[in-house]
């Protein structure tokens, strides 16, 4: 028979989890949880979208397409819109995912305290709920591109690549988003990060038109903005042109990257001192 040491009280100490189990324990439960509310998410993140791309593609594209479309590069307008509204969609899931369910959890329910108060470690909230973020993002992508190739408006087989791209402008927002949220005693100033950031973002970086028809401080402003890239590495991936251009490309993918390392680190942080705090 075994024989458990004990501490000095007579309690047994608590066992250390695996590596990494922590993180798939908070992902699983954040599983379970859409799995009892997924309905509710089907018209935001897929029919929504695929509306929009029908109404922005078809109906006024097909006004476009009958002017002068050099600003476009010679291709219809549903071509250059998808590729954007796939990584606009993206970051519109994320954003959303990366705000409520976290206030939820650190303030309302207080499930993430509940967590924390076993082996689970602040680090392992954070990383189990980007984690499934990162999955959300992936089937929404997924049934997107597919859309995209049922429109017939992908241009290159490079197009399944996007799928990782938009998943990765996603998680560039969902982690700094998610370190904000985790500060914040009220959902109030969501309001203004929908309102100031996310939808000017989702009008003005690249989606609908070319950002070299801005203005040229409006561009330098686009340029830094994670959406920008994200419609940059998107449309490249769908229409091939992104063999022409490749350093841009790497551009893109850095910058993006750079977002989500930065945002989850102090996603860690913030969380961490919130479940402290108690």
């Amino acid at each position: 028979m075994a024989v458990i040491a004990r501490t000095s009280s007579g309690q047994a100490p608590a066992q250390r989890p695996a590596p990494g189990s922590g993180l798939w324990r908070v992902f699983e439960h954040r599983l379970m949880t859409y799995r009892r509310t997924f309905r509710s998410t089907i018209f935001t993140s897929f029919v929504t979208p695929t509306l929009f791309l029908f109404a922005m593609g078809l109906g006024l594209g097909s006004y476009v397409d009958n002017g002068n479309t050099s600003s476009l590069g010679g291709i219809s307008y549903l071509v250059f819109l998808a590729p954007g509204l796939l990584a606009a969609s993206a970051m519109n899931s994320a954003s959303f995912e990366a705000t409520f369910p976290i206030m939820s959890g650190l303030l309302w329910s207080r499930i993430y305290h509940a967590m924390f108060a076993t082996p689970i470690s602040a680090r392992d909230v954070t990383l189990g709920n980007l984690a499934f973020i990162a999955m959300r993002l992936t089937l929404i992508a997924t049934v997107f591109t597919l859309v995209i190739v049922a429109f017939g408006a992908a241009e290159s087989p490079l197009i399944v690549l996007a799928i990782p791209a938009a998943v990765l402008t996603g998680m560039a927002f969902a982690a700094p988003i998610a370190a904000f949220s985790a500060t914040q005693k009220t959902p109030i100033k969501f309001n203004a990060l929908f309102r100031f950031v996310i939808t000017p973002l989702f009008l003005f970086s690249g989606t609908f038109f070319p950002v070299s028809s801005l203005p040229p401080v409006m561009q330098l402003l686009a340029w830094f903005t994670p959406l920008y890239h994200g419609v940059s590495l998107t449309r490249g991936l769908s229409l091939g042109t992104i063999s022409a251009d490749p350093l841009a490309a790497l551009v893109d993918v850095v910058f993006l990257a750079t977002f989500v390392i930065v945002g989850t680190v102090l996603a860690i942080r913030t969380i961490g001192a919130r479940l402290v705090r108690g």
